[in-house]
């Protein structure tokens, strides 16, 4: 690898409102060697005449929808490093040349993410997404064990990451999203992608607010229950993924008994108010509870 290292910013679009901004927060970074690549699935021409407007700028229509279109211009990227990014979101300027130094300072990390905070659609600061108060490395098992027995990514979305392009050659668009033989493309998409990808591997964590995801009760965000179709599985992938966690080892008898059944049941509780077919997989949970307990 190069000394400066080529990174590809790939931005799957579909919403034209906040393009340009955040095209512009990827042109805008320290770090040098940079290419832009842009899948655009949006219905109008509106991204593709942004795109337009910037010399260097890789475009490219695509027909794929959703997490298909993350997936798709995640895995034609070339670069040593790949760093996602939301049609709506936005980086700090140096966010590349800061998660790049993350990558130098360890062989063995496939993944590097950062501190964030929420916007609305004014641009207005909202809440600080913080892990930790201070830098860590952490192996990609611990990093699974964690996330699952807390029922948090605290990872962040795609936006707040970066990956290590040797490392996602393992994968394909189906593998990166398999977990026990199932695949995840509908709601904890993300979560199974980083466990993957940090499988045998560790993840960096820097302290420091390096992108902005943006999120409005108002606004169209795969985050909003009210405006995503697919929120439910969100949710109940969690207790799908909790089980898959316990039965390949990641936690133990005791932790899926007592931190993981506490998650489980306060996530069925809430959520089978909203969504029905939630309370189905806290059947299925406490099922499998008691066949642990009968062993």
């Amino acid at each position: 690898m190069s000394q400066t290292p080529l990174v590809s910013i790939v931005i799957p679009s579909y919403k034209p409102e906040f393009f340009e901004q955040t095209l512009r927060t990827a042109i805008g970074q320290t770090y040098s060697n940079i290419e832009i690549i842009v899948s655009d699935n949006c219905p109008t021409e509106n991204i593709a005449q942004t795109c337009a407007l910037f010399n260097g700028v890789h475009y490219y229509r695509n027909e794929l929808k959703g997490g298909q279109n993350i997936l798709d211009a995640i895995f034609s990227a070339k670069g040593d490093y790949i760093k996602p990014l939301f049609d709506d979101d936005l980086l700090h300027p140096f966010c590349v040349e800061r998660m790049v130094e993350a990558f130098q300072s360890s062989s063995n990390t496939s993944m590097v993410f950062s501190a964030s905070a929420t916007i609305n659609n004014q641009n207005k600061r909202g809440k600080e997404r913080r892990p930790a108060n201070q830098a860590f490395l952490i192996d990609g098992r611990e990093l699974q064990r964690q996330m699952i027995l807390s029922f948090q990514n605290f990872v962040g979305e795609f936006s707040t990451i970066m990956l290590r392009g040797e490392t996602l050659k393992q994968y394909d668009r189906t593998s990166s999203l398999t977990y026990s033989d199932t695949i995840y493309a509908k709601g904890l998409s993300d979560v199974v992608f980083y466990w993957n990808t940090t499988l045998r591997h560790q993840a960096h964590y820097i302290d420091e607010e390096l992108s902005y995801f943006r999120f409005d009760p108002q606004h169209n965000s795969n985050s909003n229950p009210d405006s995503n179709p697919d929120f439910v599985f969100a949710i109940t992938d969690w207790i799908d993924l909790l089980i898959a966690s316990h039965k390949n080892g990641v936690i133990t008898d005791t932790e899926l008994a007592t931190q993981g059944a506490k998650q489980a049941r306060a996530l069925s509780g809430y959520w089978s108010r909203k969504f029905p077919d939630v309370a189905e997989f806290g059947t299925k949970f406490e099922n499998y509870l008691k066949s642990i307990a009968n062993k």
